[in-house]
């Protein structure tokens, strides 16, 4: 057992899903060449004055009730300052001592990013809090550049409590976060496109300890795995320093995921350091009762009462429903799907098993699945009710499915694809496999039962596919009984 044990907390930027910007009117769009999304407010000019988006506002409180937060009544703006090339006003327009969201948790569970069960945890949140995000800094060969287009975008950043005990408590974190912003349509949370940022904050202690070690922030990890790899590398480095009886230092360090370590950035600032204070161009805001009520009617079903009403309504197993809700559009498409089948059992097998293999193999996401709802809930129930067999359905309709309109019913009738259950017709093919594969016979009489299935994928291509396989294997054993 260790000596030592971790304290991690996380401090999570998420870009909010918005038309515009968070002070200005500019569009809020990613991939546009570079300073082509700009104006004077969000470049920092002299005699500009910011206008609070109010689409950013009620996310981030929307955000701070899908988190259990407690939302503030009364909130205002602060300046935070500092020099960057990335800020044009040497300054950020930020929230410190009056957020909107205050004391909130998330619950985690199920396995971390090794695969070892974590058991159920809840995370406590310190605060959600609106800001603008910085511009970008591009970095080319011989030359650096900013790219203002991301400067003003709507940012929050979510503080954890440090509860987290381990990589794959923050990784999990982190995931159930995700989902939650999505479920929400908070945030698309797109790391690749820097819509999802996290800083993570570790020490270390004896085990027993209750005060906490030297806190070290790790700045800027794009990705989960980047975030788990950094925090397994810094606990290894700083447990190193002091079981050799080494001191460690308050300090902001920066990860190399290239190869695997961190180091200096900077010594760490405190909150003096950016001597912040109330944004003076913007009034407090004062939300009434009246209006967070209708705000909060409008907060979907979380991802995990998602998960749990899949489990106990629809008859999913547990990894069905994790597998079902870990996209958005995916747990939507199921849901309706749902309400048109017999048997949402059925359904969400096919879903995993065969949608997604389709979808991988076709190299496009959910988001471009043209197979509707109701053409799959349809298929399912043709299977259910034995009108065409599974096989039918995999190889010949499914995949005419994502080139069509089609409902597979009229698919089905057009081919003449219909299942043959009829015992007079399937018995004439039995009996003619019977006498095309004598030695196969021989080998079922002696007790080689196994050799059924060759029997009936024989009786299935005589049949072009069309033959109930329950019913023949039921033929070829009273047959060779």
């Amino acid at each position: 057992m260790s000596v030592y044990e971790a304290v991690i907390g996380l401090e999570v930027h998420v870009q909010l899903s918005t038309r515009t910007k968070m002070f200005c009117s500019c569009p809020n769009r990613f991939g546009e060449e570079p300073n082509t999304l700009i104006c004077p407010v969000c470049t920092g000019n002299p005699g500009v004055l910011p206008t609070p988006n109010r689409e950013a506002v009620l996310k981030t409180i929307m955000a701070g009730m899908m988190t259990s937060c407690e939302i503030s009544r009364y909130s205002k703006f602060d300046r935070k300052s500092y020099f960057y090339p990335d800020m044009p006003k040497n300054y950020q327009i930020s929230q410190y001592d009056l957020p909107f969201c205050l004391r909130g948790s998330i619950k985690i569970g199920g396995k971390g990013f090794s695969g070892a069960p974590l058991g159920n945890k809840t995370i406590g949140i310190t605060r959600i809090h609106l800001e603008e995000d910085v511009a970008k800094s591009l970095h080319l060969s011989g030359a650096s550049g900013i790219d203002f287009n991301r400067a003003g975008v709507p940012l929050m950043e979510i503080v954890s409590e440090p509860d987290m005990r381990s990589p794959d408590e923050a990784y999990a974190y982190l995931s159930a976060l995700k989902e939650i912003m999505q479920f929400g349509g908070i945030s698309d949370c797109d790391m690749e496109k820097g819509q999802m940022r996290c800083d993570v904050n570790v020490s270390i202690r004896k085990c027993g300890d209750t005060a906490f070690g030297t806190k070290i922030e790790i700045k800027n990890l794009n990705s989960f795995r980047a975030a788990h790899r950094a925090l397994i590398h810094e606990i290894e480095r700083q447990t190193e320093v002091l079981s050799k009886n080494g001191t460690l230092e308050q300090e902001t360090r920066a990860w190399n995921d290239d190869e695997a370590f961190t180091f200096l950035l900077r010594k760490k600032e405190s909150a003096h350091d950016y001597r912040y204070f109330p944004e003076p161009d913007m009034m407090p805001m004062v939300f009434c009762e009246a209006e967070l009520e209708s705000i909060r009617k409008s907060v979907p079903e979380l991802p995990a009462e998602m998960r749990a009403r899949f489990v106990s309504s629809l008859g999913l197993t547990q990894y069905d429903a994790e597998v079902i809700s870990s996209d958005k559009l995916l747990a939507s498409y199921f849901d309706k799907a749902s309400k048109l089948v017999k048997n949402p059992k059925i359904l969400a097998n096919w879903i995993i098993s065969e949608l997604l293999r389709e979808l991988s193999e076709r190299k496009i996401s959910v988001a471009e699945n043209t197979v509707s709802p109701e053409q799959l809930a349809e298929l399912v129930n043709l299977v259910s009710d034995a009108v065409i067999n599974a096989k039918t359905a995999k190889e010949l309709i499914l995949p005419i499915l994502f080139e069509s309109d089609a409902m597979p019913s009229q698919i089905v009738k057009e081919k003449s694809l219909s299942q043959v259950s009829d015992d007079s017709a399937l018995l004439a093919i039995v009996e003619k496999i019977v006498e095309s594969f004598p030695a196969q016979v021989e080998q079922f009489k002696s007790g080689k039962t196994a050799v059924l299935q060759f029997l009936v994928g024989q009786a299935m291509k005589e049949s072009k596919g069309k033959a109930n396989p329950q019913i023949l294997s039921k033929l070829f054993k009273d047959k060779l009984s």
